[in-house]
């Protein structure tokens, strides 16, 4: 025997146990919740095998295998991000010094972080809906950074799929949705193109990591509008308002269980997104 120790590990909802040599590397884990065995080194499968039978969690069926993902390091774990991260940081950086800031109050002007700050306030609504689908078997990431300053502001995984939200917050305007484009108060702003376009790098990288195909749907999110205007002929892309995001839930037969583990376990990677 090569003297291998189970370390039990439970942190976002899953329980798991890893198999590690005495010098700390990880050979295999097993998930308890879903009696699934991942083997990361082969010439170990006998010995990880007989030193998790006697956690198995039914009696007599032996444990699935596949490759799988460890969860990731701290540092690139995306799953402790919160809603609106991204423009969090940028608030941080371009707030004016308090004089600079009360003078501008006092001039009716608004700065560059005041722009960035009700971005970050359309995130947080929409983050917070979506943290309430947990319960339904839903996975959801904020704020993914990608390659030349940008970000997905929300990836939500579960049983109806993979999609990818966009939110745009824009207090009291009336907005059209086109097929291709937003107009709001007179101006044309690319949200629809911006959204197939996060969608289809998405799906690309998933599918990359997760190895088969990661179908990634784009959604925009108005927050604050007084109405919002869709036309018909608007069919790929899902429009909702505000908290109406919440009807992402109910949605089910497009992912079993393991899959929705196994892309929210590439997607919660850092480096996953590096060549997105």
């Amino acid at each position: 025997m090569s003297g291998l120790r189970i370390s039990p590990w439970k942190r976002y909802g899953h329980d798991r146990l890893y198999v590690n040599l005495p010098d700390g590397t990880n050979v295999a884990w097993y998930d308890r919740r879903t009696g699934r065995l991942t083997v990361l080194a082969e010439e170990y499968r006998a010995e990880v095998v007989d030193v998790i039978a006697p956690h198995l969690s039914t009696v007599g069926v032996p444990p699935s295998t596949e490759a799988g993902t460890l969860p990731p390091d701290p540092a690139d774990d995306l799953a402790s991000n919160r809603p609106g991260e991204a423009l969090r940081r940028k608030v941080d950086e371009l707030a004016p010094r308090t004089w600079l800031y009360l003078l501008m109050r006092l001039l009716g002007r608004r700065s560059e972080a005041d722009r960035w700050r009700s971005g970050l306030k359309g995130e947080q609504v929409t983050g917070a809906e979506l943290e309430r689908l947990a319960t339904g078997g839903w996975r959801v990431l904020h704020s993914i950074p990608l390659p030349g300053d940008a970000d997905i502001d929300h990836l939500l995984i579960g049983p109806g799929g993979v999609f990818c939200l966009n939110t745009k917050h824009h207090p009291g305007a009336r907005v059209w949705v086109g097929d291709d484009s937003v107009r709001i108060g007179g101006q044309s702003y690319p949200h629809v193109r911006k959204s197939r376009n996060e969608a289809r790098r998405a799906s690309r990288v998933l599918t990359g990591g997760c190895g088969f195909p990661v179908d990634v749907q784009p959604v925009l999110v108005f927050v604050g509008a007084a109405r919002v205007t869709t036309v018909a002929t608007l069919l790929d892309v899902r429009v909702y308002e505000g908290r109406e995001v919440s009807a992402l839930g109910p949605l089910t037969g497009t992912l079993a269980p393991p899959d929705v583990e196994r892309i929210y376990a590439v997607a919660r990677n850092r480096r996953t997104w590096e060549r997105a």
